[in-house]
């Protein structure tokens, strides 16, 4: 259940960026960008927040300080502009592009009707895919939380990730690929999936 895509998909030299956000700040930003014409993604999860005398369902931000833009940043002033923007996630030479499959991904598992969730980054671990059903093709890191299993699909550029909850018959597992081959210092797998 994202909060909002734009309508407006025709931009193909547009690439997809992240903005790093003031504390909850996400939806008020969103909301923002779209009344610019800006193609805004925010992904939203349902979650139940316990008070004393009641418990609420809210929708909150899967990546919470960040929101997902597509623009080929030729507005940049007017995005940085925007009440609630800090910055546009990149390095020191500048904003850096997430890559399309990395938004592709995350779009699917929010639209479909599986339960969803922020997760902490993860760097060393087994990669999995998806066989079939409505998230077949997307890669992940499969893990074992109680009794259920979470694919965690991961933004490189902001080290943040989501899980979802799925069957471990439909995922195989992908040999070979690791997280970030360059870093050695995960000798062994964090957890155990199979």
């Amino acid at each position: 259940m994202p909060f909002a895509v734009s309508a407006e998909e025709a931009n193909s030299d547009a690439a997809w960026y992240a903005l790093y956000t003031r504390h909850q700040h996400e939806k008020t930003v969103a909301s923002l960008l779209l009344g610019k014409g800006i193609q805004v993604f925010l992904p939203l999860y349902s979650a139940v927040h316990k008070w004393k005398d009641r418990d609420k369902k809210l929708l909150l931000p899967l990546y919470p300080g960040y929101v997902f833009l597509r623009d080929r940043l030729d507005r940049k002033l007017q995005i940085l502009m925007t009440p609630g923007v800090h910055s546009i996630v990149g390095t020191a030479g500048g904003p850096e592009p997430i890559p399309e499959f990395e938004i592709a991904a995350v779009k699917r598992v929010i639209e479909s009707s599986w339960a969803v969730e922020p997760h902490p980054f993860l760097r060393c671990g087994d990669w999995a895919r998806v066989t079939h059903g409505p998230l077949e093709g997307i890669e992940g890191f499969l893990l074992r939380k109680k009794n259920a299993y979470r694919l965690v699909l991961s933004v490189e550029m902001l080290m943040k990730s989501v899980a979802v909850e799925i069957d471990a018959s439909m995922v195989e597992r992908i040999r070979g690929r690791s997280w970030n081959p360059i870093d050695r210092e995960c000798e062994r797998p964090l957890y155990s999936a199979y």
